[in-house]
Parts: C-alpha cells; structure tokens; sequence
C-alpha cells in the first residue's frame, strides 16, 4: 500500500481490474495498461517517467508480477538503462501450491502454460516426462480436461497433484493419477472452475535407471497408438532412450506407415 500510495505512475496489465484495488486502499495515482500486446511500445513512456523522477509501480492481476505475466522486456530495458528495480514479495501461485502439495521441493521445473493445441501441449510434454524433477505448470479452466488426457498419454500413471482456487473461498488441493482426476472432474463440474496448478511427480528412478531395457519399437508404437504425433514420439524416444533424434523419427514413421523392422 505504501508503494503504491508513492508512486507517481502506476503500469498495470488491466487498469479496469487495478483500478478497484486502488479504490478500495484509497491510493489516487494515474494508471496505464502494461499487457502483453502493448509491453513493448510502453516501455519509452515509463522511461520517460523514470527520466523525470517519477517513481513508477508496476502490477499484474493476480500474484508476482513477470510469473506467467507481462513485464520481463519492461525490467530487462530498465536494467539496461541502470534504473533500479526493486521486488516486492507478493502472492505466487507457484510456491503456494508446490508448498502444500507433498512433491519434492528441492528442484522443480516450472513450464507455464502449455500450448493451446494438444499436438503442442504433447510434444512439450514429452520433452520433461523423463525429468528427476517436479514438474509444474499453470492451466485455465477451459483447457483443464485436455490437458489431463495428453498428461495421461505421455505421463501414464505419474502421480499428480492439481491445486485451483488457491487462497480463495473454494481452494481446492486434488490428488491421483490423470485418469482418477479426469474421472473425479466427470463426477464434480465443479472441480473444473477456476485457475489451477497442475503439479506432477519426478520420473521414478528405477525408470531412469532401467530406460536402456525399454524396447523402442514398443514405446514409439504404444506413443503412435494413443495418438502421440511421429515427432513427439521421436522426441520422447530421444529423450528416454538416446539416440540421433532423426533415426528416431525415421523408425516411428515407419512404424506409423506399417513397415516393419527389415
């Protein structure tokens, strides 16, 4: 509240939103929108502000301003410009969910959000599956069911943690395989509203140490049946298999096309 009570400009990604905010803590200071359709062209104006000595605030909709949100080509201009850019500690979807998920904290990876199209999302997908590492990412309720079924395809039963609605009235921790949380979705519609974090286990290790016993044509025909392009599934053979990620691709289109082994 104090900073923003100091500050002489105020960039916000909707100023619809921030603006209720400000009323309701009484703060009067000018605001402009900062999204990601206009960060770029908004970075002059808040120099220009800088230059003047006007101290400006920077803030996002909802948690860290820059996590899965605009303002990292706004910070990197500043940096550059030797203006000093001073963090806030703030809410943070990502750590208020992996803090009380039950995963292993002491690596993560953080993936964001997921293409919109399932042969992205997949081919994503697979190039983390076989990470030692908890993987996290962030989906809207509108992709929620997809999401889980290219996580079921690629991932198996990998054990999954979802959180959505977190610190809000209907904040809501589920845990299962894919299927089991699709099926609890199918049961309960309400399970589908709101933002989520999706949060899944490391690889096993006994996978990682066992990969060199998986056969490929095995793998690259159950990736192909479930629907799993040629390239992802070559991506995801590389990955766990090793190998040139060419003969890969060349041995799944093969297999897609019926040829067998010679």
């Amino acid at each position: 509240m104090d900073t923003l009570a100091q500050a002489d400009l105020i960039a916000a990604e909707d100023t619809r939103h921030s603006v209720r905010l400000l009323d309701h803590i009484g703060v009067r200071v000018p605001l402009i929108s900062l999204h990601e359709h206009n960060e770029t062209s908004r970075i002059e104006r808040i120099r220009q502000a800088l230059d003047d000595g006007q101290r400006v605030a920077l803030i996002s909709d909802a948690g860290t301003p820059l996590i899965s949100d605009p303002g990292y080509r706004l910070v990197q201009a500043l940096r550059a410009a030797d203006y000093t850019i001073i963090p806030i500690p703030g809410p943070s979807a990502l750590i208020t969910a992996l803090s009380a998920a039950g995963l292993p904290t002491e690596r993560f990876l953080f993936e964001g959000f997921l293409p919109a199209k399932s042969s992205g999302r997949r081919q994503r997908l697979g190039d983390v599956v076989e990470l030692p590492v908890t993987l996290v990412l962030y989906e809207s309720p509108h992709r929620i069911r997809q999401l889980l079924e290219d996580i079921e395809i690629v991932f198996g039963e990998r054990h999954i943690v979802i959180a959505r609605e977190l610190t809000k009235t209907f904040e809501t921790f589920l845990h299962g395989t894919a299927r089991e949380l699709l099926e609890r979705m199918a049961e309960d519609a309400d399970q589908m509203r709101g933002e989520f974090v999706v949060m899944m286990a490391p690889a096993p290790e006994k996978a990682l140490a066992d990969s060199s016993q998986i056969d490929g044509d095995q793998l690259l025909s159950s990736l192909l049946e479930e629907g799993v392009g040629v390239k992802q599934s070559a991506s995801v053979a590389t990955r766990i298999l090793g190998g040139r990620k060419s003969d890969w691709y060349q041995r799944a289109q093969q297999l897609k096309d019926g040829v067998s082994r010679k």
